[in-house]
């Protein structure tokens, strides 16, 4: 799946549309480059699961867990590179009784599921300012049904 996100709130509006099919089980990674707007879906996704507090990139203190319903345990793994991530306690968080949201989840590739939904986000032309291209793909079957579900109600506009 690819879609152009224009703006800012038309990203918020992406994780709220994804927000409404998550059940508590999924693994969500999401690819791109510094500012891309990796933390900006983030937001929508917490927005659309009724979270009303504040949504910070973790990447300073590597996770923020977020007491929504499902809970949202958002990790950031830029500043990771070459740490071994068996310290992190990932097993606790990976699709269990929640949603688990990486950042750059390539760093830590080889210590995680692949059975996930993957958004990478790209910056149109390498301009800041210019809208995002979003593709979305998934492995799994879970993560692929969910995949579906996620394209119908984009496209159909629910």
């Amino acid at each position: 799946m690819q879609l152009c996100i224009p703006h800012e709130e038309n990203m918020i509006r992406l994780g709220m549309s994804l927000a409404k099919l998550l059940k508590g089980d999924e693994i969500i990674y999401l690819r791109g480059e510094l500012g891309a707007g990796k933390t900006t879906l983030v937001r929508g996704i917490l927005k659309g699961l009724g979270f009303k507090g504040r949504v910070t990139s973790p990447t300073f203190t590597l996770m923020n867990i977020y007491d929504s319903q499902p809970p949202v345990y958002h990790f950031d793994f830029y500043r990771l590179e070459g740490a071994d991530l068996t310290d992190l306690g990932l097993e606790d968080y990976l699709g269990k009784k929640g949603i688990t949201i990486i950042e750059w989840p390539e760093i830590g590739a080889s210590d995680l599921p692949q059975d996930a939904l993957v958004i990478n986000i790209e910056l149109a032309d390498g301009d800041y300012d210019r809208e995002r291209i979003v593709h979305i793909s998934a492995s799994g079957p879970d993560h692929s049904k969910l995949l579906e579900e996620l394209t119908t109600h984009v496209h159909t506009g629910h």
